[in-house]
């Protein structure tokens, strides 16, 4: 693990060999408890909320005390479905100082995956947030545990829970000791779950903490900066984030519902020096951006910085030359939150065209179909293993699916190592189009409709046909006002791009937008298959 490269983050980071998620925050609050930790960027600006880092560790650790009234222990499964507040992050902390095993869901889930979360979980308790943005999580969660063998106990977190203030002086006195090691798995995260039941991914303090420090190491950040949290808290990047946050000792803009133009406010207000979150996020800022040429959207902003999905090199470049910052992408998932990075002084072609370097203790192996090491600059399948990985999955069969024998993680991505140790992610598998026994990529025509100017964004499928075995569909997003693209406009343009006369699409499709989840807002292909199949 590195640390970012400033004297608190340095201080910081000196813990013992296995660190706890809880004895990072404990060490920052004794460095700097005065300086901001969080701030609850509100639509009302009156309503906004800051607390400082000595703050955040007092009152997690009272709220831990309520927390343990109510029976919460060492080792308990607790699942929380909640929005992204500072309260939030809050309770997650306090579950941390117990040593309880988390279960975040993502909040936008509804019946089937928080059932399907809270069983194969075994959760002992739940907490909700009420009613939340129109819908009454709380009758769900009852609703759900009346069906469980075994129902967990569910609470409001909001109301339903000492945060601090209701207790008495030296309440968290009665709390046991923290946890003494980060190596115990204390995290169950899920993944998206879009053509089958969700994973169960098994994190430690450790692992999380991994992540978080190569983010931090890459990001260049200091206590000057002040970051932003767009995405869901419950996504495997909210602790990624925390810990960057714990390390460089910068506060960050916490935004329950992300939303542009409406959150710019926010981060004007705030002063944001690093924005982003995917490339979904890049993207939206962009065409903001591009309302108001001539200006600095955010004047602060010399920082956009994010992952989860692929990174087209001319959104690259158009951010740059037209946003006038920095743009830094990496490569993560919910097994591993942080696998490589960029950092903004690496070389533009770098930054354009790969996902970053590993950090040390990241081990990256591109290998052939029989799972054999290929030389650097060769395209195979990308393997990891490192501190950052996950400890596998709560179905044991899923766990042995997914390592090989020399227990590196099978990523199902595919790319390719640079001579300077860089990687290039060139697609996934399942994106692999079979068309006439001709493998095509589909990120490489993407890549090149991102160069069109009818391009907002696109997303490249193979369908089944009869006669080729799959045949390439492009499904286009258009900006506003655009011309609609013709298939031969599209044929000619990756022609003149240099795309190979077998890779050209079949089929156009023009869309008002393309399906997204709801966390880093990926493109959802398996609805497109569906939907033009």
């Amino acid at each position: 693990m590195r640390p970012a490269d400033t004297a608190d983050a340095r201080n910081a980071h000196t813990l013992s060999d296995s660190p706890t998620l809880w004895e990072l925050l404990d060490r920052r609050a004794r460095l700097t408890p005065d300086a901001p930790a969080l701030i609850e960027a509100a639509a009302d600006p009156a309503r906004d909320t800051t607390i400082t880092f000595g703050e955040l560790r007092d009152r997690a650790e009272r709220t831990a005390a309520g927390l343990y009234r109510m029976g919460v222990r060492p080792g308990s499964v607790v699942a929380w479905q909640l929005p992204t507040r500072v309260f939030t992050v809050l309770l997650s902390l306090a579950l941390a100082r117990l040593g309880a095993v988390q279960s975040p869901v993502i909040p936008f889930y509804r019946d089937r995956e928080v059932a399907f979360a809270l069983r194969e979980s075994g959760a002992a308790h739940f907490a909700v947030p009420g009613e939340w943005r129109g819908f009454d999580h709380t009758a769900m969660a009852h609703r759900i545990a009346r069906a469980l063998p075994a129902a967990p106990r569910v609470f409001e977190a909001y109301d339903g829970l000492p945060v601090g203030e209701d207790l008495p002086e030296g309440g968290a006195a009665e709390l046991p000791p923290p946890p003494a090691s980060g190596t115990e798995v204390r995290w169950i995260y899920w993944t998206s779950g879009t053509t089958s039941d969700p994973k169960g991914v098994l994190h430690t303090d450790r692992s999380l903490i991994a992540g978080g420090s190569c983010l931090a190491h890459a990001l260049r950040l200091g206590p000057r900066d002040v970051g932003s949290i767009a995405f869901p808290y419950a996504h495997i990047g909210g602790p990624d984030y925390l810990v960057m946050v714990l390390l460089c000792g910068m506060p960050a803009v916490l935004f329950e519902h992300f939303a542009l133009p409406a959150s710019l406010d926010g981060c004007r207000r705030h002063g944001v020096t690093v924005a982003g979150g995917s490339t979904a996020f890049y993207s939206m800022f962009l065409e903001e951006q591009r309302k108001r040429p001539g200006g600095k959207l955010i004047p602060s902003l010399r920082l956009l910085a994010g992952g989860g999905a692929p990174k087209p090199p001319e959104l690259y470049r158009a951010v740059v030359r037209e946003m006038g910052c920095r743009l830094t992408h990496g490569y993560g998932m919910t097994e591993v939150p942080m696998i490589t990075m960029n950092s903004p002084d690496d070389t533009e072609e770098n930054l354009a065209t790969t996902e970053g370097r590993p950090p040390a203790g990241m081990e990256i192996r591109i290998t052939a179909p029989d799972g054999g090491p290929l030389p650097p600059g060769t395209d195979g399948e990308v393997r990891l293993r490192g501190e950052a990985v996950c400890r596998g999955y709560l179905d044991p069969a899923a766990t042995t699916e997914s390592f090989d024998s020399e227990g590196f993680l099978i990523t199902g991505d595919l790319g390719r190592l640079t001579p300077s140790g860089h990687l290039v992610l060139t697609g996934r598998l399942k994106d692999v189009i079979i068309r006439k026994g001709e493998n095509i990529s589909a990120k490489e025509i993407e890549d090149l409709l991102h160069r069109h100017g009818g391009v907002a964004d696109a997303a490249v499928i193979g369908l089944p046909d009869p006669a080729r075995g799959e045949r390439v569909c492009a499904v286009v997003e258009q900006p506003a006002g655009a011309e609609p693209l013709t298939l031969e406009a599209m044929t000619l343009h990756l022609r003149s791009e240099g795309l190979a006369v077998h890779k050209l699409p079949e089929q156009l499709e023009l869309v008002e937008a393309l399906p997204r989840n709801e966390t880093l807002r990926k493109v959802l292909k398996y609805k497109l298959r569906e939907r033009f199949s």
